[in-house]
């Protein structure tokens, strides 16, 4: 058990490892995650299990939506530089 945790507390999942994978992907989403997820701990030893919900779901959110865009962005480029290659290739 981790100190500053009361016993039969539950754990919440802070989703702080999504949030660091998701800023190589497209870093302006994932600062918010990363923001959101770094105040979950301090609520919960603070007891404030509704505000570290809330702060962990925000966190999820934010970082998944960095996860697709920057994976969708990432797809596009590849698609660009493929037919630009066909291009520069047929010339």
């Amino acid at each position: 058990m981790q100190p500053g945790y009361q016993q039969g507390q539950p754990q919440i999942d802070n989703n702080m490892t999504m949030s660091i994978v998701a800023i190589f992907l497209f870093w302006p989403l994932a600062i918010p995650a990363i923001i959101n997820a770094s105040k979950v701990n301090p609520l919960l030893q603070q007891g404030d299990m509704a505000s570290a919900q809330a702060a962990a779901t925000e966190s999820k959110k934010w970082s998944k939506l960095a996860l697709i865009v920057g994976a969708v962005v990432y797809g596009i480029s590849i698609v660009c530089c493929i037919i630009n290659s066909l291009v520069i290739a047929s010339s």
